[in-house]
Parts: structure tokens; sequence; C-alpha cells
């Protein structure tokens, strides 16, 4: 656990509160991405089968986002793997800056994002997505003494049919059609699926 980062756990070891340390702490570097502390991919699913239900039964409004850094294999290609893993550490950084507690935040893939907003009006999530956007453009990486990079990405995204038992699959189908066309009208924008006016 020291060479992961992580403090050794509390009390003697072979002790009750050692081994709860030493579960709670293989719990948590088996939910996040090594990478970037965000949810891995396999704790991003249980959240969004989490809200799924959630919002089949409470019907308060949630949206799912989709990121993804625009032209990311230019720059692994151009300057290498250790500054496309700068450029993810970034984007990680911005998402962190931006959500709530209560907000998922996700790597789960290469240079792909997604964050899950419980409880976000529709007349919210662009707002927030776009919130998002900009804060990743501001984001300045030094690859050298005097070469900086700046990173942008696109968002899609889509809310979780309220008081229906969906699925996760197609949720995320929904969100990344808007990704698609986000990066398909320019890329370095936002674009949310219109929810039906209730």
């Amino acid at each position: 656990l020291k060479q992961s980062g992580h403090t050794p756990p509390p009390g003697a070891p072979g002790s009750a509160a050692w081994l709860q340390g030493v579960i709670d702490a293989l719990c948590d570097l088996s939910s996040r991405d090594a990478l970037t502390g965000l949810a891995n991919r396999r704790s991003f699913e249980t959240a969004l089968n989490r809200e799924i239900d959630r919002v089949a039964r409470s019907g308060e409004p949630a949206v799912l986002l989709l990121l993804d850094i625009d032209h990311f294999k230019r720059v692994n290609d151009t300057h290498g793997h250790a500054v496309g893993d700068l450029m993810i550490k970034a984007v990680s950084d911005a998402l962190l800056e931006c959500v709530r507690p209560m907000d998922t935040a996700a790597r789960i893939g290469g240079e792909e994002f997604a964050v899950i907003l419980p409880n976000c009006p529709p007349a919210f999530g662009l707002t927030v997505a776009e919130r998002l956007r900009a804060r990743v453009e501001g984001k300045i990486i030094a690859v050298g003494p005097s070469q900086h990079l700046g990173v942008t990405v696109s968002v899609g995204g889509a809310y979780a049919p309220q008081w229906v038992r969906s699925s996760p699959t197609i949720w995320v189908e929904r969100s990344d059609l808007q990704l698609y066309r986000a990066k398909s009208e320019g890329r370095n924008r936002t674009c949310i699926e219109p929810t039906p006016v209730s």
C-alpha cells in the first residue's frame, strides 16, 4: 500500500482496525483509475445502474455527460504518451474542480471521461456541461521549458428518462450520440439531447 501512495493502515498489523484499513485501501484501489484518481469504468457502471434505478423510483432528473479530449491521438503522436498523461490529468483535475460530492466523475477509457449528475434539472444541464468544458479549456500543460499546450474537450449529454425503468446502455448510447454531434460540429463544444417539456 505504501508503494501505491496510500498511508499504512491504522493500528497494529493484524488488528481489526488494521485489517479494515487494508480492506478500505484495496476497495479504493479497485474502484479508482490509477492515473487520475477518478472513478474507474467498473465503478462508473455501478454508479450508472444505481442512478438509473433512483431516477425510475424518484423521478428526479439526472444527466449523463460524456467527454472526449479533442485531437488526443495527435498529441500522443507528436509529444509522446507522457504528455498525453499530463493532458489526461489536467482534464481530470478540471472535472474534480467542478463536480459536487454527489456527482460521479470517471475515466472510462483512454481519453474518455463521464460525469453522472444526479438531481440536475434540465435547465441546468447545459450550464454545468459548459462550465466543465470551459474549465478544461482554461488548463495549460507545460511540455517543456518554453512550450505549452492547451486542451479542449467535446461534451455530449442526455437525461435519464424519469419514472421509467430504462437501461444504462441506452442512456450511454444517447449521450454518445450527442458527443458525436459535438465532435462533428467542430469540437470544443457541448451538445445536450433536448428534453421534452413537461
